[in-house]
């Protein structure tokens, strides 16, 4: 397949992939939003929904270990989510300071759109790609998120 007919900036050349990843996250990240909007939700939210489908009744602090997000984020996120109607927070009975996150009925009944939404937006990202294509982009992207993630630190930092 050929490469994007996208107009490139020229200091881009200097990191073809890390331009051509933020593009990618860009626009899956539009695509996702939009998605997630016309479930009246926004980014983020179905990751926290995802996790508590998964386990129901955990801290905020275990969530925000889940979903790698900063606190304030899942703490506004937490609380349209409770305004919402989709959970409620409450403290624990082992420290009254601790929250913890369950979902209500209506949060439980979003297990089967959101999971709707990640099928068509996986439809709609892996289009033009056969299956090895889809796969090894799997293993790729991993591959540079573990990268990324692990990178020891720059020489010169390091002394």
């Amino acid at each position: 397949m050929p490469a994007s007919t996208h107009s490139t900036p020229s200091t881009a050349g200097e990191g073809p992939m890390s331009y051509a990843i933020f593009q990618l996250a860009r626009a899956h990240r539009a695509r996702a939003a939009a998605m997630l909007r016309e479930m009246d939700l926004h980014p983020g939210q179905e990751l926290l929904l995802m996790q508590l489908l998964d386990q129901d009744g955990q801290t905020q602090s275990e969530l925000l270990e889940s979903v790698g997000l900063d606190h304030s984020t899942v703490s506004k996120s937490l609380r349209r989510m409770q305004d919402a109607g989709l959970l409620v927070r409450e403290p624990a009975a082992h420290d009254r300071r601790v929250m913890v996150v369950h979902l209500t009925d209506k949060g439980r009944a979003m297990r089967e759109p959101i999971a709707a939404m990640w099928r068509a937006l996986e439809e709609t990202s892996a289009r033009n790609l056969s299956a090895q294509q889809a796969e090894a982009f799997v293993s790729t992207a991993y591959a540079i998120a573990d990268a990324i993630n692990s990178r020891a630190l720059p020489q010169e930092e390091s002394e």
